[in-house]
């Protein structure tokens, strides 16, 4: 299956805790990051999720937010720090490459934003992501 979604990161579950409807997936990315995806607790037993499992999160370059800095007070559990690789700007929106520790993932913000955050190659950010965006695949 060919996906449009841009940011597909490899890792394998560490965690995971259930409710009536939905659970919070812990995973370990390839390159030692942790990240929370929040799925429904259908798609945990669907995809056969257990601790170890391999999985890919994928998360829509839309839902990617990012700061220059890290951010306290804030309910987005998952907090990626990297560096920017390329920054390309529209009449309206920019498409912003981040990477860390061996992993890139996409941002797709408005153009004035990345103006506000003076965005460029080797500026220092931090990928902001909502953990009910981040969908999983087994991989």
């Amino acid at each position: 299956m060919t996906l449009s979604i841009r940011n597909q990161l490899p890792g394998t579950v560490t965690a995971i805790t259930s409710g009536e409807v939905m659970s919070t997936v812990g995973i370990r990315l390839t390159g030692g990051q942790n990240l929370t995806a929040a799925i429904t607790k259908e798609a945990v037993t669907d995809l056969g999720l257990a601790p170890g499992s391999a999985v890919r999160a994928l998360v829509k370059s839309t839902e990617v937010a990012l700061a220059t800095g890290p951010v306290e007070g804030l309910s987005i559990r998952n907090q990626l720090p990297g560096t920017v690789t390329a920054v390309a700007t529209g009449a309206a929106m920019a498409s912003v490459k981040v990477a860390f520790d061996g992993t890139e993932i996409t941002a797709a913000i408005t153009k004035e934003a990345a103006a506000d955050l003076a965005l460029a190659a080797g500026t220092t950010v931090v990928a902001l992501i909502k953990s009910t965006e981040v969908s999983l695949a087994t991989a």
